[in-house]
Order: C-alpha cells, then sequence, then structure tokens
C-alpha cells in the first residue's frame, strides 16, 4: 500500500518509533519499582525505564521497549501466578502500568520486572480483602509532603519496615522550586545536580526530571517496594496554592497556566501507579475514586485542588473573612462533593476513610487577629458543613488529611465553637517526611493554636508519618516523629498515641 505524504505525517511519530528497534541500555529500573490502588482481585504495578535518570528522556531514545512482568506468590519467583509484556513508550516518559488481574483477595503478592536483559528489584503488594470479607484490622500509615532539598528520606526508611496494608500518600510528592546542584539542605556536593533543576517546573521535561530525581533516592524506592500506595495530589505538584485554573501568580492568564497543569498532571499519572482510566486528558484527570476492604472500610480519595474556587480574601492567614461562608463556594466542586456524599451516606461499611490533602478541623491562629488559613477547609465552611452533617448519621468517619507540615489530632464538630458537643468525626493529620526541614516538638504558634483550638489533641511540628490500625470497633494512632532529618540516620519514636471509638467518636491518649 502506497503511504501519501499527507497519511505519513498523520501517522505521527508514534508509528516511526515502533518502526525502531529498541537499542540496548544501562540498568534502567534506577527509579525503582512500585504497586498501588489494590482492588480484591488485582493491584496496579508500576515503573519508568530511564538509565540516566537526570537527564531529559531518562537518557533514552524515542523509541519503545518491551517490558516483561511477573507477579509471584513468593519472592524466589519459583510460584509466578501471572505474567506478561508491556510496552515502555516515549509518549509517556518509557513508564510501564500494568494492570493485573485474577489474584486472589486479601494475599501477598511480589513481583518485578525485566527489560534490555536487566532484572529490576521485586516489589512486594497486597491485594484487598474481598468485598464481603469481615477482616478484623487495616493497618495503613499516612504520609505527605517529601519536599527532596529539605532534608534526607530516613522517614521512609523507617515506614518501610512497618507492618502495613496500605499507604496512602495525601499529596506533594514533588516540590516545583529550584533545587541547588548539592540537593538544598542535604548539601551534599556529590549530587552535582544539573543547572536545570535550578529552573522552576513548568514543562512537561521538568516535571518528568523532577520525578526521576525524587524516585532515585534508595529510601523511597524501599517503601514503594514495600507496600501498595493509594495516592492523591495537593498543590506542589504543580503550583504552591493553585485553585482549579487559577494560578499563584496573578500576572499568569489562566490558558497558560492550563498549560503547565496539562504538563503536570501528565508528568504525575507517568510516575505514580495508578490505572490507564486516571489517565488525563490535556490539563484535566479524574483522581477522586474509592476503595474497599471488605466491609471493614471504605476509603474515599479526595480531590481538593482541581475542582476548588479560588481561595477567599485574598488567600493567606485571615481574619474576619466572612466570604468563606459563601454558599456558592466549593472546595471539591459539586460533581465530586455530591459524589462522596451520596456514597458516604450509602456505605454500609463500619468506618469511612476520608483521604484527602488538607486539614479539615477549624485551626485559629490564635492572638488578637485569630486568623483563618483561607487555603484550607477554613476557607470552604459550606462544604465542610455538609460533610460532617453526612459523618453526624455515619459512625465511623476518620478524616486523614497531610499539606501543613505539622502532626495534628483533632475531634471534628459541625460546630467548632462549641466544645461542649459531641464529637462526630475525628481527624488525623500527619507532619511531613521531610519539608519544614527537622522541625521542632512545640513553637509559639502550636501553643497558641492548642490554646485557641480546644479541639485539638495534639500539636507537634517534627517530621515523620501517622501509623494506624483500624479494628472492627475502635482506631489506633501512633504518631511517630523524627529525630532529624537534615542529616543521615535519623531515628524514629511514637510522640503520641490516641485511639476513637467507632459509635463514640472522640480521641483519647491510648
Amino acid at each position: 500500500m502506497r503511504v501519501t505524504r499527507r497519511r505519513l505525517f498523520a501517522l505521527g511519530g508514534t508509528a516511526l518509533i515502533g518502526a525502531i528497534p529498541a537499542p540496548r541500555t544501562g540498568d534502567p529500573f534506577t527509579l525503582g519499582v512500585a504497586s498501588g490502588d489494590p482492588l480484591p482481585d488485582g493491584v496496579l504495578l508500576w515503573t519508568r525505564l530511564a538509565p540516566q535518570p537526570l537527564e531529559p528522556a531518562g537518557g533514552l531514545p524515542a523509541v519503545r521497549f518491551p517490558v516483561r512482568w511477573q507477579v509471584a506468590d513468593d519472592e524466589r519467583f519459583t510460584r509466578v501466578v501471572r505474567s506478561g509484556t508491556a510496552t515502555a513508550a516515549p509518549e509517556y516518559g518509557h513508564s510501564v502500568h500494568v494492570d493485573v488481574q485474577g489474584l486472589r483477595p486479601g494475599r501477598d503478592y511480589f513481583y518485578r520486572f525485566r527489560s534490555q536483559g536487566h532484572l529490576s528489584p521485586v516489589g512486594r503488594t497486597r491485594t484487598a480483602p474481598g468485598r464481603a470479607a469481615s477482616p478484623d484490622a487495616l493497618r495503613f500509615a499516612i504520609a505527605s509532603c517529601q519536599a527532596y532539598g529539605d532534608g534526607y528520606y530516613d522517614a521512609w526508611r523507617h515506614l518501610a519496615a512497618e507492618d502495613l496494608d496500605v499507604v496512602f500518600f495525601l499529596g506533594d510528592y514533588i516540590y516545583e522550586g529550584a533545587i541547588t546542584s548539592a540537593g538544598g539542605n542535604r548539601m551534599d556536593p556529590a549530587l552535582r545536580l544539573p543547572d536545570t533543576f535550578e529552573l522552576e517546573t513548568d514543562t512537561l521535561d521538568l516535571y518528568r526530571m523532577r520525578y526521576a530525581l525524587y524516585r532515585t533516592d534508595p529510601d523511597l524506592q524501599a517503601a514503594h517496594a514495600a507496600f501498595p500506595w493509594v495516592l492523591t495530589w495537593d498543590d506542589h505538584e504543580v503550583q504552591d496554592n493553585y485553585a482549579d485554573g487559577v494560578p499563584r501568580a496573578a500576572t499568569v492568564p489562566s490558558p497558560d497556566f492550563l498549560v503547565r497543569r496539562a504538563n503536570a498532571y501528565r508528568a504525575y499519572w507517568e510516575n505514580q501507579p495508578l490505572r490507564r482510566p486516571r489517565q488525563p486528558i490535556g490539563p484535566d484527570m479524574s483522581l477522586y475514586r474509592r476503595f474497599r476492604f471488605g466491609d471493614l472500610a471504605h476509603a474515599y480519595v479526595l480531590d481538593t485542588r482541581q475542582y476548588r474556587t479560588d481561595q477567599a480574601c485574598g488567600d493567606n492567614l485571615r481574619a474576619g473573612c466572612d466570604a468563606r461562608n459563601d454558599p456558592d463556594r466549593t472546595l471539591l466542586g459539586a460533581g465530586q462533593r455530591d459524589w462522596l456524599l451520596d456514597r458516604m451516606g450509602r456505605s454500609e461499611a463500619r468506618w469511612n476513610i476520608l483521604a484527602q490533602q488538607i486539614m479539615m478541623a477549624e485551626c485559629r491562629y490564635g492572638g488578637p487577629a485569630n486568623r483563618l488559613d483561607m487555603d484550607k477547609w477554613d476557607g470552604y465552611t459550606v462544604d465542610r458543613g455538609r460533610i460532617l452533617e453526612t459523618a453526624a448519621r455515619m459512625p465511623g468517619t476518620v478524616v486523614i488529611s497531610g499539606d501543613i507540615h505539622y502532626h495534628y489530632a483533632a475531634d471534628l464538630r459541625p460546630d467548632f465553637g462549641r466544645p461542649e458537643t459531641a464529637a462526630v468525626a475525628v481527624e488525623l493529620v500527619g507532619t511531613s517526611i521531610s519539608s519544614g526541614g527537622d522541625g521542632a516538638d512545640t513553637t509559639p504558634q502550636l501553643d497558641l493554636q492548642r490554646r485557641y483550638n480546644p479541639h485539638l489533641r495534639l500539636a507537634n511540628g517534627q517530621r515523620g508519618y501517622v501509623r494506624c490500625t483500624l479494628g472492627r470497633d475502635a482506631l489506633r494512632a501512633d504518631y511517630r516523629v523524627m529525630s532529624q532529618v537534615t542529616r543521615h540516620g535519623g531515628t524514629i519514636s511514637t510522640r503520641a498515641s490516641f485511639v476513637s471509638e467507632r459509635t463514640r467518636p472522640g480521641l483519647v491518649p491510648a
């Protein structure tokens, strides 16, 4: 068949790429492996080929590479239960997303990839319990905010040694700002990062390279390889404090910002264990979704960035901002909010977990002004009120949050001004993995917050994560804190532990 010149250009790069044999490369598995979004009969496996991870395109030519994958019952792969071949395509940054199905519920599995004669590290994952199962417990961790330039990832090394079913990562996987050649606070001259890392990310290549830098960290790779992750994003995966199509800088036209958002969303999907239905279309990407863990828990993963109304009263900390109570304002967008309220209201699970980015509890910053943060749920009180009204009818609502680089434990009430009323839910806010540097147990600001927010049971400024065990009748949360992150070798300890009963919510010391 004769191919016309018009037809040749219509085929574009994809057809030409597929016609070129894949060359031999160095080890392409420098970014590790990951699994995510566990279902009772399957899980999503991920890797991305990058023999030169800090170079554009990972040091690979624009050709496709076949990637073999295996899933086994055992770590030695003597009992392989599923296998196949995927394609790492340059259009998607040579990422690989394998949606493995036909697995058994509530089971551990091991997986690995092979390409160009190289074998990947082995990852361990776990499927969710069957829908009709009644598991005794769900063990999970809450983590967020891992600015590479603010410190080392020893917290991930400690987390990888925990006994968990799943990790919830609640946003700020990367940060968009400049990183010095020595890795900022890491002060590692051996890193010698290319000058391109001193540019703020905005193009697809720069976002891809930023994810590659983060994923070269061995402790982060260990945590990904140890458990399935369920992720959502916050603002820094695109730009600090953006709202829907509104950038932080008013001088940038919204259409231009949406180009940047499209680049960021595409790089996010390429670099996370997410299924193909989550693949972005231009500047839009559907990320909110639900996971079931038998009859014990339903987890609702939310997106509080893509659909929100612009922050009220100019954003940041404000006092006396009545606009935050405007009923037309929304944090979730009408579609996501109605989806959540409908499913929460009909849930038959013993617990409902709302996995999302920003602090839901009211948080007054104290002093004469008693300011509130317009970027948090305090700037969107109508959406918060509707969720807490639903929670009041649904025993066992737990909100898990990140973003703010502090550990908080909070009782959630429909009216935070009436501390004598009963809580309808509880919130566990996890601090950062590294963002903010070493931190401290307390600060004058945290002292003020404890004084002006009687529903706060804990306010702590160290780095770490929250380890949780969800039983059939009670929740236990252990707030894990690091001794340091700006130098290697940080140790971990439990700063505080709380429990809350399903039918009588309210956090009390364990």
